[in-house]
């Protein structure tokens, strides 16, 4: 699973002009079954991404898509992690680490 990290960049001024766009962007990787959850940094940083069920080199992709990073609205960072113990709940989460 990954953690992506949406932060302003210098042009976040612009971020209005294409938000629809992004908004576009975030439903498509809901749709993919990629992002698990969406929101805001707070206070006002940017956003955070969680996903699963895709590849580093395939989510890395995704992101250089997302018309924030094409206009340099805010600058993207991943951060895989490999889990090793989650609630009940997150167990699907696990059992994709173990298949692969």
């Amino acid at each position: 699973m990954f953690i992506v990290q949406l932060k302003f960049s210098d042009n976040k001024s612009q971020a209005s002009q294409f938000m629809d766009a992004h908004k576009e962007w975030i439903k498509q990787g809901f749709d993919d079954g990629v992002f698990l959850v969406v929101g805001s940094l707070q206070p006002n940083l940017g956003g955070g991404i969680i996903a699963h069920d895709t590849s580093l080199s395939d989510l890395q992709d995704r992101v250089t898509r997302d018309p924030f990073v094409v206009k340099n609205i805010v600058s993207a960072e991943i951060l895989e992690i490999t889990p090793a113990r989650t609630d009940e709940r997150l167990k699907f989460l696990l059992n994709e680490t173990n298949a692969a």
